[in-house]
């Protein structure tokens, strides 16, 4: 049906927005399918950028799954860095690696932190107070990688910062010793 009104659209004039509206829900029907391939051809049609800006914008803005979501930031960056203000680019920035970190965690236990995937430095606290060390391990490492001469918002001295907090935490006995009587 999609492909359908794509057509419709090809011979007769369609307002914008409903053009918008058009490409936006096929496209998020395809990333909800997973298939990522057809995602990109569509993306790949549309022959005016501000439109595939707006229709990227608009399908990321609607929260899709965790994939949908990598895919879109990563479209966002690769294709429109320059078009995007830099409080957006910050924040498409973080959604990519903070969705990357969530792929690292294991599959069943995504749930519990996918509402933090725009705010890594936040759901690499929150693990930190669940006490999932190896999963802390491999998101740091993660984030490393993905920080490499990337402004966001937040830095590798902020993650170095927050770790030594919390293992100064950790070594903090709040108990005094007792005295022995004799």
């Amino acid at each position: 049906d999609y492909e359908l009104c794509e057509e419709w659209g090809h011979l007769y004039p369609v307002p914008r927005e409903d053009l918008i509206d058009l490409h936006r829900e096929h496209l998020l029907h395809l990333l909800e399918m997973g298939d990522m391939e057809k995602a990109l051809q569509l993306l790949q049609r549309i022959e005016d950028p501000g439109v595939c800006l707006a229709i990227s914008e608009q399908s990321l803005d609607q929260h899709p799954s965790l994939a949908a979501s990598h895919f879109l930031a990563d479209y966002l960056t690769a294709h429109f860095y320059a078009s995007l203000t830099t409080a957006r680019r910050n924040e498409i920035q973080a959604l990519y690696i903070g969705s990357k970190v969530l792929l690292t965690l294991p599959e069943l236990s995504r749930v519990n932190y996918c509402h933090l995937s725009s705010k890594p430095l936040l759901m690499l606290e929150q693990l930190l107070m669940n006490m999932k060390v190896d999963w802390v391990a491999v998101a740091v490492q993660t984030l490393h990688q993905l920080l490499a001469g990337q402004e966001i918002g937040f830095s590798v001295e902020d993650i170095d910062n927050l770790l030594s907090k919390y293992a100064e935490k950790a070594l903090n006995f709040p108990f005094t010793l007792k005295e022995k009587k004799s």
